[in-house]
């Protein structure tokens, strides 16, 4: 999966506290899947995925916020949704994708409109923290070949009262490793959102055959914005390697079943402007590995402890509960997470 194919500002952050806030994320949805070239089926099932996602976010989790990503993957366009509450959390969730299943006094038909409407939909809920629902819907059926190893998830937001956002992210997949770009533009804004779209156009079209050269060419070609900070990380499954640089305040760190978090190495500095040192670092991949990196609208302390079966997740609502979590308030936020697909 890939966010948005012009590296731009294909997302939204919509609070849910009262009816408006369903009107609002249902428009606001309708929008960008008229951006990707939705035809009216596939619209009408996004309206459906929505409505009911952030309509259950009132009735189950006293409101909450929908996160809306335009994705693509083998050249055909979707729109990915993350619905997140605070509540009392789902007791069983296998029964409440059940129709006719409500503790509400609703008629139960939410959670399973939402999976016969969806291409993709996953649930967690922690009983006392609250539910992530992940709902993806695609413009036209997907054909997958069947060889990714690797798979890529974010939560992306711009922040409170703005209209877009300098944080975001890009990969791209090149015999069977993956490379992944972080980025968070220098403020705030169009401005920020400027330097953002630059290093994403820059590691599109790039040829440099490693991180450190990614960032390197993303730092020269930034001298004209406000800058970035940046990291880029390759994967490579089948070495069991991963290779990271990082220029600024980018968070990454790899988790794996019984070892310590394993933090990545970055450098100070900001692309575009000033860096005295650009160089990438080599780390262990296990099989089990699941790395996590975030932009600085994520706090450095947060923690998986208190949410079992998480990182065996979609990487997608692994980073949302983070982000319902762990954000800092009102600031742009990107995190992306990264695991081995399903066998």
């Amino acid at each position: 999966m890939y966010p948005s194919p012009d590296g731009g500002n294909g997302e939204a952050r919509v609070g849910v506290t009262d009816a408006s806030g369903v009107s609002a994320a249902r428009r606001r949805a309708a929008e960008l899947a008229r951006s990707a070239g939705f035809g009216e089926t596939a619209a009408g099932r996004v309206a459906i995925v929505v409505t009911e996602a952030a309509t259950n976010l009132l009735k189950h989790g006293a409101g909450g916020e929908v996160l809306l990503q335009a994705v693509s993957t083998a050249s055909v366009a979707g729109l990915e949704m993350l619905a997140l509450d605070r509540g009392r959390g789902i007791p069983n969730v296998t029964e409440a994708l059940r129709d006719g299943y409500s503790t509400a006094g609703s008629p139960g038909t939410g959670l399973g409109a939402m999976t016969r409407q969806a291409d993709v939909c996953d649930i967690y809920s922690v009983f006392g923290k609250g539910t992530a629902v992940l709902a993806q819907v695609w413009a036209a059926p997907v054909r997958h070949n069947g060889g990714e190893r690797i798979r890529v998830g974010s939560a992306c937001a711009p922040g409170f009262g703005e209209d877009v956002s300098g944080d975001g992210w890009l990969v791209m997949r090149r015999q069977g490793s993956v490379t992944i770009l972080v980025v968070d533009g220098l403020g705030h804004g169009p401005v920020a959102a400027d330097a953002r779209r630059e290093a994403v156009r820059i590691f599109r079209g790039s040829a440099a055959p490693g991180p450190a050269q990614l960032v390197a060419a993303i730092h020269a070609g930034l001298r004209g914005t406000r800058g970035a900070a940046v990291a880029v990380t390759e994967i490579d499954p089948d070495r069991g390697r991963l290779r990271f640089c990082g220029l600024g305040n980018i968070g990454a760190v790899v988790l794996a079943d019984g070892d310590d978090a394993r933090h990545l190495v970055s450098y100070n500095g900001t692309a575009g402007h000033a860096a005295r040192k650009i160089d990438e670092f080599t780390y262990p991949w296990p099989a089990n590995a699941v790395l996590i990196q975030h932009t600085d609208g994520l706090t450095s302390h947060w923690t998986l402890e208190g949410y079992p079966g998480l990182t065996a997740r979609h990487p997608s609502l692994v980073a949302g509960v983070l982000y319902r979590d762990f954000k800092r308030g009102r600031d742009d936020v990107a995190v992306v997470v990264a695991s081995g697909a399903p066998e």
